[in-house]
């Protein structure tokens, strides 16, 4: 099986020339999402895994997966004023502005072994403002693990000292 196979490319998506990647035929298809799933986790297994960080939204579905899969928390990371407790936030650059990420102040211990999980590593900039998140509250980053990596945006440049996993590179 080929997890690619389960992506639908979308042409002008959101804005004239992009070409979007859209994961909804994957998470359609149950042995596919298992496959996925499996793909994924491998990788971490056995590294004692307590806390995966899922960022928000599309994030949120395999973060999820992989947190039941390894026994671990789930800790969502979103956008600003969408958590309901105290936060801690880190900006990060877009292509025309900038934007934010928050995450709870007590969703991750200092000691804790954390998994990032997103569905596309693009440029990097969401990845690393997760990481800072996270390393601000003391966790130790195992692992960022994304479905897809677009490598000719250079994103892991952003994360040179990292642990990173992609599913599937273009």
């Amino acid at each position: 099986m080929k997890i690619e196979d389960f992506f639908r490319d979308i042409p002008n998506f959101p804005k004239e020339g992009i070409l979007f990647k859209d994961i909804t035929p994957l998470l359609l298809n149950p042995e596919a999402t298992q496959f996925c799933l499996t793909t994924l986790a491998e990788t971490i297994k056995d590294k004692k895994i307590n806390k995966v960080v899922g960022v928000e939204s599309r994030g949120f579905f395999f973060g999820m997966l992989l947190a039941q899969y390894l026994h671990a928390g789930f800790v969502p990371v979103r956008k600003p004023k969408k958590l309901p407790y105290k936060t801690i936030s880190a900006s990060y650059a877009l292509e025309y502005g900038t934007d934010s990420l928050e995450i709870h102040v007590d969703a991750i211990q200092p000691g804790d072994k954390v998994l990032i999980h997103d569905d596309v590593l693009a440029t990097g900039g969401t990845a690393e403002a997760v990481c800072k998140l996270v390393e601000q509250l003391g966790g130790e980053i195992v692992q960022i693990n994304f479905l897809m990596e677009l490598s000719f945006l250079n994103g892991r440049e952003k994360l040179a000292e990292k642990e990173i996993f992609a599913a599937v590179t273009y």
